[in-house]
């Protein structure tokens, strides 16, 4: 329930901010415990106070302005300040509260988030984490985003805030089962006559590139894989290589656990992807709330370090 201080501006923002996040006024009213006629009415006071439409609305659905993408990146900015200043005061900065929506590429979230996504909630008790994957460059205001996990060569400029939290790379693997039938590459030359399973990634092209040590760009090697399976799910690729069909190249973490169990075998081991970085992208605004500073500090405590000791295993 709201109290005598949340009436006003903040509060006609607050059920703006909600009816966007949530896709519609009943479910925002739920959140705020109001009735829909009320989220609706707030919505249409400010609009009034603006003199300009923020919303579009159909009988089934509702899509934002250009005025209303805008308006409500400004108040999401103002409301987090509110919410700081008034943490601050209780002196309750050091107890995040509330949702936190956190969203992640799916094979690096499965291997690095979800072991430790339960001891955050432990330490955390008063945060709600609401955790959704992509595999594409996030759209952290449209989809009411806190903070995204990304990997990626190089990011787009994108107008979010990207802080760097490692650093990864794809090696080249193949089940022994396929190598004994057909033979160990001895060169990323004889990938050529290969067959070769290929993750569909947003963030890089089609083509494998293959840097020798990693380092010297002079020593590129691009190929355009040839083989029968294509997909932009990295287990299922893992599952095709250990059943024997072929060479591929995947992000170490996914391959991790079945190359030291001796599943799948490393090839060209001289030869890797170039450099991933492992970014956390919040969107564009002067300050970090304490929910998302909170996570951001579990990340480094927790999930960078593994990066890190991953990173390592493969030279």
């Amino acid at each position: 329930m709201r109290n005598n201080l949340d009436a006003g501006l903040v509060w006609a923002m607050q059920a703006f901010l909600r009816t966007i996040d949530s896709g519609s006024f009943t479910l925002a009213a739920e959140q705020m415990d109001l009735t829909t006629a009320q989220v609706s009415r707030l919505v249409a006071d400010l609009e009034r106070r603006l003199g300009t439409k923020l919303l579009q609305r159909t009988t089934r659905k509702h899509a934002l302005t250009d005025s209303g993408a805008a308006y409500a990146e400004r108040c999401r900015e103002l409301l987090a300040l509110v919410e700081e200043a008034e943490a601050q005061a209780r002196g309750a900065g050091a107890r995040p509260r509330g949702r936190l929506r956190v969203q992640c590429m799916t094979n690096f979230g499965q291997h690095y988030v979800a072991p430790v996504l339960a001891d955050f909630c432990a330490a955390y008790p008063d945060l709600t984490v609401e955790y959704s994957t992509s595999q594409y460059v996030p759209d952290l205001l449209a989809r009411g985003a806190d903070v995204s996990l990304y990997l990626a060569e190089a990011l787009v400029d994108s107008g979010m805030v990207a802080r760097r939290l490692g650093t990864t790379f794809a090696v080249l693997c193949a089940a022994p089962a396929y190598l004994a039938r057909h033979g160990t590459p001895a060169t990323p030359d004889d990938l050529r006559a290969h067959a070769c399973l290929r993750l569909a990634n947003p963030s890089v092209g089609p083509d494998w590139r293959l840097v020798e040590g990693g380092a010297k760009e002079d020593a590129v090697f691009t190929l355009a894989p040839r083989g029968q399976v294509v997909a932009d799910t990295p287990d299922l690729i893992v599952d095709v290589a250990l059943r024997g069909a072929g060479i591929t190249l995947l992000p170490l973490f996914s391959v991790i656990d079945a190359v030291r169990a001796g599943r799948l075998v490393r090839i060209l081991p001289g030869w890797r992807s170039p450099d991933i970085g492992v970014y956390a992208l919040l969107p564009s605004r002067h300050f970090m709330d304490a929910r998302t500073r909170a996570w951001l500090d579990w990340v480094d405590g927790h999930i960078a370090p593994r990066v890190a000791a991953d990173t390592a295993y493969f030279g």
